[in-house]
C-alpha cells in the first residue's frame, strides 16, 4: 500500500482519511525531505552532459574535459587598520589550457566557496570557446565582503592573495582580470605586486588602468557585447534595437553600459533595479540621467525620472526583453513562470538555474546564455592582452569594431550549431564549446 502522513492524516491510495489525532510513532511514515537545488558545479556539469550527449563523447573524453587542471585553496592574512589580525580564504580553479592559457577573473564576495569558483572556471572554458579566443578557463576569489575592508586593507590582501598565486599565474599560463567586488585598481595591485617577482608583466591580468597597460573600450566590453549579441538575433528575426522594450536587472558595470547602449540605439528601457530598488518609466527612462543619479546617490533608488517598486519584481515586469546582469541564480524555478519577456539576455554569470531554465524553454523563452551573450568582457581582455604581448596600442574604434566582429562571428557559429543538432541556445553553445576543447585536446594527445 502506497502511504504516508502528514500531520495525523493517511494517504491510502492518495485518497486522505482524517484520523481523530495523531498516529502512533510506530506506523508513521514522515514526507520526503525536499531535494536540495543543484549546486552550481552540479548545473554547469548538467549541461556539460547534454552537450556530450549530442557530439557522442565518450567516458574518457568527458572525464578530460570535466575535471579541474588545478584547484587551489589559500590562507591570506592580513594586518587590518586597528592592528589585529584577519584572515581570509582564497581560491582559484584552472580548469582547461588546451586551447591557450587560462583565463577568468577574481572576485571578493563574503559568499565565494571552492563550488562556485569551480563552476565559473568551467563555464569560462566554454565561454572563451564559444567566442573562438585561444584561451581555456579559469576563476578565483576571496571569502569577503569588500565593503567591510578599508582601501589600504583591500591592497594588501590584494598582494598576499597575488604571492600566494605568484607561482601559478602569468601572461602564458593563467591571466586573471575583474568580477564582482574587485575592479582596475585591484588589477593594478596584481601587476605591481607580479613584477616584484617576476619584472614587469603587464600581461599577467587585464581589465587594468589604461595608464598600466589596459585596453581602450575595456569597461564598456561586457555590455557591448550583450548589445551585439541582440543585435545578432533581431537581424534574424528582421527586427532592430528600436523596436523592443527592456528590463535591465542591474545596474553595475555590465547592466549600467548594456542599459546606456540599448538606450543609445534607440531601445526603450523602461525598468531597470539594482540593490538599493527598481525603478519604471512605461514611457522609457531616460537612461544617462539615471546613470548620472546612479552614480552620484549610489543606486538607481530616489530617481526623479520614474516610479519605484520592489526590486524583485522587476523578473515578471511586462517587458519583450529581460537583461539579468547582476548575481547568478536570479532565475528560479519559485520565479520562472512569472517572467512574461518572451527575449532574455544573460548579462549575468549563470543567471538562471537549470530548474528555471527547463520552464523557460517550456514557455518558448528565447535565451542567449551567458557563455555567449556576456562574452564581450572576455573577449577585449583578450585583446588587451594581446596589446600587452605586441606592446602596441589599438585605438577604441578598433577594439570596437574587433569586438562586433568577434561576437557577431561567435553568433553566427552558434545558430549553425543549432541548426545542425536541433536544439536550444544554451545547449548550442555548450555543444560547440565542447567540441572545440575536446578537438584541441585530442589534437595535443591529451
Amino acid at each position: 500500500m502506497d502511504s504516508s502522513w502528514e500531520n495525523g492524516a493517511v494517504w491510502v491510495a492518495g485518497n486522505p482519511r482524517r484520523t481523530c489525532g495523531r498516529l502512533p510513532y510506530h506506523i508513521r511514515t514522515p514526507l520526503p525531505s525536499p531535494v536540495p537545488p543543484m549546486t552550481p558545479s552540479e548545473a554547469t556539469a548538467k549541461y556539460f552532459h547534454r552537450a556530450a550527449d549530442l557530439l557522442r563523447l565518450n567516458d574518457r573524453q568527458r572525464t578530460s574535459l570535466i575535471t579541474p587542471y588545478r584547484e587551489i585553496k589559500v590562507e591570506c592574512g592580513i594586518v587590518r587598520d586597528d592592528g589585529t589580525l584577519g584572515t581570509f580564504v582564497g581560491y582559484r580553479v584552472q580548469h582547461d589550457n588546451s586551447r591557450g592559457p587560462m583565463k577568468g577573473g577574481i572576485r571578493y564576495h563574503h559568499q565565494v566557496d571552492i563550488d562556485e569558483v569551480n563552476a565559473l572556471a568551467q563555464l569560462m572554458t566554454w565561454k572563451t570557446a564559444v567566442v573562438d579566443l585561444p584561451y581555456g578557463g579559469a576563476k578565483g576569489g576571496i571569502s569577503v565582503d569588500p565593503k567591510t575592508l578599508s582601501a589600504a586593507e583591500l591592497q594588501r590582501l590584494t598582494r598576499v592573495f597575488t604571492q600566494k598565486l605568484a607561482d601559478v599565474i602569468g601572461p602564458y599560463s593563467d591571466i586573471p582580470a575583474p568580477d564582482m567586488g574587485t575592479n582596475a585598481q585591484t588589477m593594478a595591485w596584481i601587476v605591481d605586486e607580479y613584477s616584484k617577482f617576476r619584472g614587469y608583466a603587464p600581461g599577467v591580468v587585464t581589465g587594468k588602468p589604461v595608464e598600466l597597460g589596459g585596453s581602450l573600450g575595456r569597461d564598456a566590453a561586457t555590455g557591448r557585447g550583450v548589445l551585439f549579441a541582440a543585435e545578432s538575433l533581431f537581424a534574424d528575426l528582421g527586427k532592430q534595437v528600436k523596436d523592443f522594450t527592456y528590463a535591465v536587472q542591474g545596474f553595475g558595470n555590465v547592466g549600467s553600459w548594456a542599459a546606456r547602449l540599448i538606450h543609445a540605439a534607440g531601445g526603450k528601457v523602461v525598468t531597470v533595479s539594482d540593490v538599493t530598488g527598481a525603478v519604471r518609466n512605461p514611457a522609457g527612462l531616460d537612461i544617462p540621467k539615471l546613470y548620472a543619479h546612479a552614480q552620484q546617490a549610489k543606486g538607481v533608488k530616489g530617481f526623479a525620472g520614474g516610479e519605484a517598486f520592489p526590486a524583485e519584481d522587476i523578473l515578471a515586469d511586462a517587458v519583450d526583453v529581460l537583461v539579468p546582469a547582476a548575481l547568478g541564480d536570479v532565475l528560479t524555478a519559485k520565479n520562472a513562470d512569472r517572467v512574461k519577456a518572451k527575449i532574455i539576455l544573460e548579462g549575468a554569470n549563470h543567471p538562471t538555474d537549470i530548474e528555471a531554465d527547463a520552464i523557460l524553454q517550456a514557455k518558448g523563452v528565447t535565451m542567449l546564455p551567458d557563455i555567449f551573450a556576456n562574452a564581450g568582457g572576455v573577449t577585449v581582455s583578450y585583446f588587451e592582452w594581446v596589446q600587452n604581448v605586441q606592446m602596441y596600442r589599438w585605438d577604441e574604434d578598433k577594439v570596437n569594431a574587433e569586438l562586433k566582429r568577434t561576437m557577431t562571428k561567435a553568433y553566427a557559429d552558434l545558430k549553425a550549431t543549432r541548426a545542425k543538432h536541433g536544439c536550444d541556445w544554451r545547449t548550442a553553445a555548450f555543444a560547440l564549446a565542447v567540441e572545440r576543447v575536446n578537438r584541441a585536446s585530442d589534437l595535443r594527445g591529451l
